[in-house]
């Protein structure tokens, strides 16, 4: 995939408990056909994040790229918010 042809996505980090990889929450609302009505659809994708800094609950933006297994095909470009701990 070339980089202008890639699909970027930002969600909400739900997951970051395994290696290297987190799962991103990814929300769009749609309307309905017939009735009209906005409704929220999401989506759960998983993430390629390689120095392990996203936290449950960050802000990321993350970019469609080479399968990377069988359920990994998309990678960390940034994180826009970080969620402060409270110890």
């Amino acid at each position: 995939m070339s980089e202008a042809n890639t699909r970027t996505e930002t969600g909400l980090v739900i997951s970051s408990e395994r290696d290297k990889t987190i799962t991103v929450l990814v929300e769009r609302k749609v309307k309905h056909p017939l009735y009209k009505k906005i409704l929220r659809r999401s989506s759960k994708l998983q993430a390629h994040d390689q120095e392990n800094k996203c936290a449950k609950g960050d802000l990321v933006t993350i970019q469609q790229c080479r399968p990377l297994s069988k359920t990994k095909s998309w990678r960390l470009l940034k994180v826009e918010r970080t969620v402060k701990e409270i110890k």
